[in-house]
């Protein structure tokens, strides 16, 4: 804590660069039909070698295509000016040594951002389409998924790499063509009062770091067809850590908070406080370990998750590890109301999360490591957790016989998602292979009779569950913790 308090202070106090540039000076144009792609980047050109400052776009809307960031220069956009991404995808760049298609890039570069109360709007619907168009007339090549032009074929937002001291403050980032801001391998950023709209194509996540360290995101507001808040590392050899969320507000198709699904290094060292996750597809909270990475040292203190798919999913799997070994240990989760509805959470959107393969009751919140990689040291205090209940068993069933338990698939390799084991035995919480779980004055309430228990610990290795509450309609006197495979568990009522 003390770590990421200091890191607080030292990004507010970055350089604020005192000259300002009108860039209509450069012969930029907001009329919103001028292509402007060669002018904005000359204007950047300049501020950055004479000596820094802001690049001021004053109220208009501004049309480009790839353009990039310089050291020392900052773009700030005032109450009405937009940038608006170029509906011609040839001019898009494809960066070489990023492989990755977007509208605005920083490679390397340091003392940068993007400030002020204006847009970046990419118009990725339309980018998306007119790409589709061109990949069909044999003009471009792309694989294709589901008809769906590959994710580096369409243009981010932003994409910045290998840089240093970036501010992103007060902007509304909306509708990229692919995910919509990613910082890879940065360090020093800052994210605070960010509105961000990203939901008018497939794969438009709200935010996604990848590999980097000292990260503060503040005050913003994520609204994502994709994972809202995502942290992701691509490099073995890497690591996201010493990271701050604090007082963010999320939605999303798929989950609100997530480490992964890419887990090669890992995530180190991260506090979040105050985030509210709301009308999203999958689960509130998501760490994945899958491909031989590390989630250790994390924090996570008062969160309010509502109409939700699902709450906690603690995942240790062995994907792509290469035979590095996973680890996930060290987690608090505390102060947490949540409530699961019996609907499906983000019906009515754009892109809606994929309809789940069936029969399947609803799912618990979980904690599922592997025979050999066990989840260790969790601990989850002052949790309510509000579900639908009505699981039947003639619908789908797993019941709790050493064999039915025995049954359910380690599924190592696949995708991590908290419904890919389709029937679990619980409703409210389901733990598989792991140590040391501890359960303090935690409230699980159901708000019509399940046939399950509201906990199952299979092969839990040592932990606690005390202060518990079970409020389950016309549950009687049943049985609310099932143990199987385990061993001192202690459980005080």
């Amino acid at each position: 804590m003390k770590r990421l308090l200091t890191l607080i202070m030292c990004l507010c106090c970055l350089q604020v660069l005192a000259k300002d540039y009108d860039v209509k000076d450069f012969g930029v144009e907001g009329n919103g039909t001028t292509l402007n792609t060669r002018s904005i980047q000359a204007a950047i050109d300049y501020v950055s070698t004479h000596g820094g400052g802001r690049l001021v776009f004053t109220p208009g809307n501004y049309v480009t295509g790839t353009i990039y960031m310089k050291s020392n220069v900052i773009l700030h956009l005032e109450r009405g000016a937009s940038i608006l991404g170029s509906l011609n995808p040839w001019d898009y760049d494809k960066d070489p040594y990023i492989n990755w298609k977007s509208l605005i890039y920083a490679i390397k570069q340091e003392n940068i951002g993007i400030t002020g109360q204006g847009i970046i709007n990419g118009r990725g619907f339309d980018n998306a389409m007119n790409t589709l168009n061109l990949v069909h007339r044999g003009l471009i090549e792309d694989e294709l998924k589901y008809d769906r032009v590959r994710e580096w074929n369409r243009p981010e937002n932003i994409y910045f790499r290998e840089c240093k001291n970036i501010k992103m403050i007060g902007i509304t980032l909306k509708d990229p063509g692919s995910w919509n801001q990613t910082y890879d391998q940065c360090q020093n950023i800052l994210v605070d009062s960010m509105t961000v709209d990203s939901k008018s194509y497939w794969n438009n996540d709200g935010i996604d770091i990848v590999d980097c360290k000292d990260v503060v995101i503040r005050n913003s507001h994520f609204d994502a067809a994709d994972d809202a808040i995502c942290f992701k590392s691509h490099d073995a050899n890497a690591i996201c850590e010493n990271v701050l969320v604090e007082n963010c507000t999320a939605r999303s198709s798929a989950s609100g908070l997530k480490f992964g699904t890419v887990s090669r290094g890992g995530f180190r060292n991260f506090v979040i406080r105050n985030l509210t996750v709301y009308d999203t597809y999958r689960s509130a909270i998501t760490f994945a370990a899958v491909d031989g990475g590390l989630v250790e040292n994390i924090l996570v203190d008062g969160v309010r998750s509502i109409n939700t798919g699902n709450v906690i999913f603690l995942r240790i799997g062995d994907r792509w590890s290469k035979g590095k070994r996973p680890v996930m240990r060290n987690i608090t989760i505390k102060n947490v109301y949540a409530e699961v509805p019996m609907d499906k959470p983000d019906k009515g959107y754009n892109y809606e999360g994929p309809i789940e393969d069936l029969p399947r009751n609803i799912s618990p919140a979980s904690i599922i490591g592997l025979p050999n990689h066990l989840i260790e040291n969790v601990t989850l205090e002052n949790i309510e957790m509000v579900y639908p209940g009505a699981g039947n068993p003639y619908y789908a069933k797993r019941g709790l016989t050493p064999e039915e338990l025995d049954g359910i698939p380690e599924m190592e390799a696949a995708y991590p998602e908290f419904s890919q084991f389709k029937e679990l035995p619980a409703w409210g919480f389901y733990i598989r292979h792991a140590k040391n779980i501890n359960f303090k004055n935690v409230t699980f309430r159901a708000m019509a009779p399940d046939y399950r228990p509201s906990i199952v610990a299979d092969d839990l290795q040592g932990g606690s569950f005390t202060g518990m509450t079970f409020d389950e309609v016309k549950a009687g006197n049943k049985e609310q913790i099932f143990l199987h495979n385990s061993k001192n568990v202690e459980i005080q009522k």
